[in-house]
């Protein structure tokens, strides 16, 4: 989910946030993203909490990246705090229905 943080915060002009499975795939997602954008923009990112995996943070000057395990991100809901009240309603239909979609394809696999 992209949130853009233009003309409502000083800290970054767009902000993404994500979700691994896992603190194993949070910490590779994060890992993964900052070596593609050294590689593609020749920009090093500031990185926080890698180590544990439950919520890192990647800094990049003018995008802010969250990658969260699931009960992390819903515990802060970061998208709550930043999104505008329509886009948010948008935004929670659209998991909503992809986490129902998740849920069935499961339960076709048992």
């Amino acid at each position: 989910m992209t949130i853009d943080l233009r003309g409502r915060s000083a800290m970054a002009d767009h902000m993404v946030i994500a979700s691994g499975r896992n603190a194993r795939q949070v910490a590779s997602i994060a890992e993964k993203l900052v070596e593609r954008l050294k590689q593609q923009t020749g920009r090093s990112a500031r990185i926080e909490g890698k180590e544990t995996g439950d919520w890192v943070l990647i800094d990049t000057d003018d995008v802010i990246v969250h990658v969260f395990r699931p009960e992390v991100r819903e515990f802060y809901q970061l998208e709550k705090m930043w999104m505008p009240a329509d886009a948010l309603r948008s935004a929670t239909l659209e998991r909503m229905r992809a986490d129902h979609a998740a849920e069935e394809a499961r339960d076709s696999r048992n």
